[in-house]
């Protein structure tokens, strides 16, 4: 088979509340899929229907070809999943986690040891092995949380959020563990509501909102849905920042606007680096000073304000 995740028409509702509005997307065999959108988006919800912890009440998903509704011991059986919180035992040390999840997945003592020993080197955990978990760091626990989930070696693993509530080094750390699985060829579906995290990981990116599906594709392609970099030039003399308005229109053939300091300029273009070194050579025949000149990628949460209208931190607040 050719995808790992299958999900087609899915519906759930919660009361009158519509947690999915039928969802369509699929997971290529050996990628990361991030699913991207704010808080009460649907998100969690799609991951419980793929991994059997909720029945969905309309549509089909099925996860390494196996249906959800119809064999759910089968699809539990090559799934790992790592839910927002983390679900270790904080009375136990590191080694007795593993150990205790290897033997509920049926291992045997000895491989169960040594299964515990590869994931702690794996996860550079091997010096805090013997520490009771509940001294361990919000990384180091993360980090133990996906070892557990790995236990089995699962064909495909769902991971909820999983950097959420974590420092910026202890998120780089688990970027770079996951790094590790995506090129021992493992399958991962990761939602998020941090758009660096889906630019960073995510082979394929599906954007929910309000229960669907609004966009798909790489990073690359949707940020293409915006038109483009952004021209962006800041003069030193307010004064001339019509005529700066005038060089950027006449080089990128669009309409430009302005920020709210009076003296920066912005306009959208196709052009990339060829638009800055002609925007460059008028400014300086026109005598306009500047203070910066700069060119600007979109990024994911341009993607989210151009479908929706709103920035994601907005939608986050509502949610």
């Amino acid at each position: 088979m050719d995808h790992a995740i299958e999900v087609a028409g899915v519906v759930k509702r919660y009361g009158d509340k519509v947690a999915l509005a039928g969802i369509d997307f699929d997971v290529a065999r050996g990628s990361v899929c991030g699913v991207l959108g704010p808080n009460g988006a649907g998100k969690t919800t799609a991951v419980r229907v793929l991994t059997t912890l909720t029945v969905a009440d309309e549509g089909r998903a099925s996860v390494g070809g196996i249906d959800v509704a119809a064999d759910p011991a089968g699809v539990r059986g090559i799934i790992g999943l790592a839910a927002q919180d983390a679900t270790v035992d904080g009375l136990l040390t590191g080694r007795e986690n593993l150990v205790m999840v290897g033997r509920l997945n049926h291992l045997g003592r000895a491989r169960a040891n040594t299964r515990a020993d590869e994931l702690l080197e794996q996860f550079s955990l091997t010096d805090a092995a013997g520490r009771m978990v509940k001294t361990y760091s919000g990384g180091m626990r993360r980090r133990l949380d996906l070892a557990a989930t790995l236990v089995s070696r699962p064909e495909v693993l769902f991971l909820d959020e999983p950097t959420t509530g974590l420092d910026p080094r202890a998120r780089n750390e688990l970027w770079d563990v996951l790094d590790t699985l995506v090129a021992e060829g493992a399958t991962i579906l990761l939602t998020t509501q941090y758009l660096d995290e889906a630019d960073r990981l995510a082979d394929d990116i599906v954007v929910i909102d309000h229960g669907r599906v609004i966009a798909r594709g790489d990073a690359t392609s949707l940020k293409r849905q915006v038109g483009g970099a952004q021209l962006h030039v800041t003069v030193e003399d307010p004064a001339r920042r019509e005529d700066a308005a005038r060089a950027v229109a006449a080089v990128t053939g669009t309409e430009v606007t302005y920020d709210d300091d009076g003296r920066t300029v912005n306009a959208p273009t196709a052009d990339g680096a060829r638009a800055v070194a002609a925007l460059a050579e008028r400014l300086r025949a026109d005598g306009i000073a500047v203070d910066e000149l700069a060119l600007q990628q979109p990024t994911l949460d341009d993607v989210f304000l151009t479908l929706t209208g709103t920035h994601i931190e907005d939608e986050e607040k509502d949610a």
